[in-house]
């Protein structure tokens, strides 16, 4: 009878601690290292078993589960993804009442409040507490870039830091120094990379320290660097002298080698003469690269696309010569075809590429030649010039012009007979070379993104006045419309001249 008396005083007193306990856990802020572990502590006072218990870790809400021990069992199922794997429950003090959790392999997510949840089947308590993650990162790795500001700038990067880390600058005397630009950035794992610079001269400080700290451990990481003459740039005495001689040197040979080529480019005609040009030994480095680039295009065997030809204009039979004719031609009239303004493209396009051609213009007036994109207008009057696709220049009754928005005048010799065209489509250059003075006299830049042809314009051989572009600025398709009527009726043919 004794003994049944102690047993439920024993049992009476447990319930009535079981009705009496609390969950305690640390006052203060536990720190964890980014890519470590830690122990969240968490016991029951009075000491008891929690064998028998629900204990339950979770953040700020109640079902966002980071582990789960009930009915002697870890329920995993329930734990949110991003601990999953991450959590244990320490079973070695459980017994005791204490139901410590370890979390592995800390992120900066994990940063925040948990609460230590524990139920029995009489009564349940719970205790809060707070992490805080730290990264204490690399050690700072220091590098030269280069030559800045007649200085050298040095740079200093380091990562995996968090929170957000101070990085700084010192010399050997332990003072701060300006930073000349600082980034900092955040990894996939939310950990902090820097990066900060600074350019030094000679004279200035060349014992460099890259401090970089973690204001939540209050530690830094430190880095050194001493940079020694060889490093800095320097004009000595006699390089100066050097380059002043060389500067010297190239005033008075340029105006020779630039004499030189002039002399020999008219002569140059034949591949093996420009050959011997290029390889006299004579000729200053680089100079042959030049006159190579220069003469050795590839002339461009232009021949004439009939079917982009003007009813009025008759080709040659090797396609490679154009005449105006008073008889009007029947022929289709295909897309490509102009019907209003008296032009003629080249069979085949650019797209890419360095390009000369020469024309023969002979003693013929009233004639335009030049480059147009493929998809310059061809049905109507045109206005000739670059916003339309057409780059040229022109003659009009012993007058040269160039085709612009606003025509420019263009001194040429009375009697040229040959022009040279070149284009360059990267570069977006259309040059106009007199063949009788052999010098540039026009030069279009433009930006080209299409097939460019050749472009031939060739009116009638007494074209009046008014016909002339000067004069025919402001003509719209209308009264091109009228002039083709009133060409017809001057000349009557079978069929339009102008495809309506």
């Amino acid at each position: 009878r004794t003994t049944n008396i102690v047993n439920g005083m024993h049992e009476a007193c447990g319930r009535w601690e079981e009705l009496n306990f609390k969950v305690t856990g640390p006052d203060h802020p536990i720190t964890a290292i980014a890519g470590k572990e830690i122990v969240l502590p968490c016991h029951l006072l009075p000491r008891m078993s929690a064998e028998n218990m629900e204990v339950r870790w979770y953040r700020t809400q109640f079902l966002e589960v980071i582990h789960l021990y009930k009915d002697g069992v870890d329920h995993y199922e329930k734990q949110m993804p991003s601990y999953q794997g991450r959590t244990e429950l320490l079973r070695d003090g459980i017994a005791d009442g204490n139901i410590a959790l370890r979390i592995y392999r800390i992120t900066p997510a994990d940063e925040g409040h948990y609460s230590c949840f524990i139920q029995s089947s009489t009564f349940y308590g719970e205790a809060m507490l707070e992490l805080k993650v730290a990264g204490f990162g690399s050690d700072p790795r220091i590098s030269i870039e280069g030559y800045q500001e007649r200085g050298i700038r040095v740079v200093c990067e380091s990562a995996g830091w968090y929170p957000e880390p101070e990085a700084q600058w010192r010399d050997q005397n332990g003072q701060l120094l300006a930073s000349s630009s600082e980034t900092k950035s955040k990894d996939a794992n939310g950990l902090f990379q820097m990066k900060i610079s600074i350019v030094t001269t000679e004279n200035a400080n060349r014992d460099l320290s890259c401090f970089v700290r973690n204001p939540r451990l209050n530690q830094e990481k430190e880095s050194t660097i001493y940079i020694t003459d060889v490093f800095f740039p320097r004009v000595s005495p006699w390089m100066v002298a050097v380059c002043v001689i060389l500067a010297l040197l190239g005033f008075l040979i340029f105006p020779a080698i630039y004499y030189f080529w002039k002399k020999h480019k008219a002569k140059a005609e034949e591949p093996m003469e420009i050959l011997d040009l290029v390889n006299n030994p004579s000729l200053p480095q680089g100079w042959a690269r030049y006159l190579t680039t220069q003469f050795f295009l590839s002339l461009v065997d232009v021949t004439l696309d009939p079917d982009t030809a003007y009813p009025h204009l008759i080709l040659s039979e090797n396609r490679k010569s154009v005449e105006w004719r008073s008889q009007h031609r029947d022929v289709p009239d295909c897309p490509k075809r102009f019907d209003c303004v008296t032009c003629v493209l080249g069979y085949e396009g650019f797209t890419s590429g360095r390009h000369y051609w020469e024309i023969d213009v002979g003693d013929g007036t009233n004639w335009g030649v030049g480059v147009a994109r493929e998809t310059v207008s061809r049905k109507g009057w045109i206005h000739f010039s670059p916003q339309e696709g057409v780059w040229a220049v022109e003659e009009c009754r012993g007058q040269y012009r160039a085709l612009t928005p606003i025509e420019i005048p263009l001194s040429l010799s009375k009697s040229i007979r040959k022009i040279g065209i070149y284009l360059d489509y990267e570069r977006g250059r259309v040059a106009f070379y007199d063949l009788v003075r052999e010098d540039p006299f026009f030069t279009f830049t433009a930006h080209f993104t299409e097939n460019i042809f050749p472009f031939f314009l060739r009116r009638l051989h007494e074209s009046p006045d008014w016909l002339c572009r000067e004069q025919f600025q402001s003509i719209t398709r209308g009264l091109c419309d009228n002039w083709c009527q009133w060409w017809d009726v001057l000349h009557p043919v079978d069929g339009a001249a102008c495809s309506k």
